[in-house]
């Protein structure tokens, strides 16, 4: 491996970990990770969460940058890894959203008193079921 290839491979793990800790700080920032662990009431295991952050943020690095195929990838890992992301960007979201207070000004706006909660789920599966149809029509890939 010639010099400049291992100049390229350093500054590109070294892009990718700043961008990540971007990330996560931002995701802390606006309390996804506080969230989470408060709604699970799991907060006696703060140093696991600070663990798997960190590994999952350095492993999705590393595939991203190297592009591993993942070839034990059979259609149940695929569900439970699209499961699991699709539960992680919903409590991003949510948490965006209570962040930048839009839920009540969506809420005065459509003159809604009860039943917001059944908006936001009808929104969820909106967009779970236009991304099965995506995917399931063969667009996304």
């Amino acid at each position: 491996m010639s010099l400049k290839m291992a100049a390229l491979a350093v500054f590109g793990l070294c892009a990718g970990g700043v961008i990540a800790a971007g990330i996560f700080a931002f995701l802390a920032i606006i309390g996804v990770f506080p969230r989470i662990i408060g709604k699970t009431k799991t907060g006696g295991h703060i140093m696991l969460y600070e663990t798997v952050i960190i590994l999952g943020g350095s492993l999705g690095n590393a595939l991203d940058l190297f592009e591993f195929p993942i070839r034990f990838a059979g259609r149940w890992f695929l569900a439970v890894f699209g499961g699991s992301v699709g539960i992680f960007v919903g409590c991003l979201v949510m948490s965006l959203a209570e962040t930048l207070k839009t839920l009540p000004v969506i809420n005065r706006r459509i003159h809604l008193s009860v039943g917001i909660q059944y908006v936001i789920l009808a929104i969820g599966l909106g967009k779970m079921l236009g991304s099965l149809l995506y995917f399931s029509a063969g667009i996304g890939g």
